[in-house]
């Protein structure tokens, strides 16, 4: 990564210079290496593959719903590079495997470390859930605040986005979604 890190660095020094700075001060000399380090954290989900990190369990006959919620996650917004945050919640019912529960904020983490949309994000989490262990349906619903929303253009600040993706069981059958959404407190 050291040559993406010098050349994200070049480019900070840019947008730096052509905001009026004048990136030789003392507060902004190493900006430049810090932003870099940071994008490293920031869009971490690029170098990780979902099947990499799932373990999977037989359900042992367990074919009940298994929920996850109040999973945080930290992204940025492809469209304005600024951040959005919230939490996620997972529901699936699972058909003959089960997956290890912190597997599932892991999941959140991969695909939140990337530029998104929330849409897209919350898609993301259900079709890799419904692609890895094949469950009888999935759940997903992400609620974020958007600093895209809340820093600039109408800047509402108690603004909250709330989408949701439903596959199988969750989509199809109505008991399904609302057992859902009352076990994560919708």
């Amino acid at each position: 990564m050291p040559q993406k890190n010098e050349q994200i660095e070049k480019a900070v020094k840019v947008i730096l210079k052509n905001l009026g700075e004048d990136v030789s001060r003392d507060g902004l000399k190493k900006t430049p290496s810090r932003v870099a380090r940071s994008f490293e954290k920031l869009f971490s989900g690029y170098s990780k593959n979902p099947k990499e990190i799932i373990t999977t369990f037989e359900d042992e006959g367990y074919d009940e719903m298994i929920v996850v919620k109040d999973i945080e996650f930290y992204s940025t917004c492809e469209h304005h590079f600024l951040p959005f945050f919230g939490k996620a919640h997972i529901g699936y019912i699972p058909n003959g495997k089960i997956l290890g529960l912190s597997k599932l904020a892991r999941l959140v983490e991969i695909f939140s470390r990337r530029l998104q949309n929330q849409e897209r994000l919350t898609m993301e989490i259900a079709n890799a859930l419904k692609d890895l262990i094949n469950p009888r349906g999935v759940g997903v619903v992400l609620e974020a605040k958007h600093l895209c929303m809340m820093a600039r253009g109408v800047e509402k600040q108690g603004s909250q986005v709330v989408t949701s993706a439903m596959t199988g069981l969750f989509k199809k059958e109505l008991n399904t979604r609302s057992e859902f959404l009352k076990l994560i407190g919708k």
